[in-house]
């Protein structure tokens, strides 16, 4: 299916359209148009997805999780730190890297 694309000529087509019809007709010509714009923006959209839904982490999402990853890895670390020493800071960061790998692989 090709993407619609709005020209220069749709838009002068469409403001044709409303002189030629008149005022009466402008919100019918109107609601036309913005239907056109709203397909060709929807066929931009879909083409700059990733083809299979949920494929890979839009890197706004990755950024987020390290991100939250690293505020709360902080002070969970202190108190690992406290309760269990180097053994327990060892297990808060591989509980931190576990659920950032199943993030990934959930994503990807």
């Amino acid at each position: 299916m090709s993407q619609p694309k709005l020209t220069r000529d749709d838009v002068s087509s469409m403001i044709g359209a409303r002189r030629e019809l008149g005022e009466e007709m402008e919100p019918a010509v109107v609601d036309a148009f913005l239907e056109r714009v709203e397909a060709a923006i929807d066929a931009q959209a879909a083409e700059r997805r990733p083809k299979q839904r949920g494929s890979v982490p839009e890197s706004g999402e990755r950024l987020a999780l390290a991100i939250v990853s690293l505020g709360t890895g902080i002070p969970i670390t202190a108190i690992a730190a406290q309760a269990a020493d180097a053994l327990g800071i060892a297990i808060a960061w591989i509980g931190i890297a576990a659920v950032n790998l199943t993030f990934s692989r959930r994503r990807g």
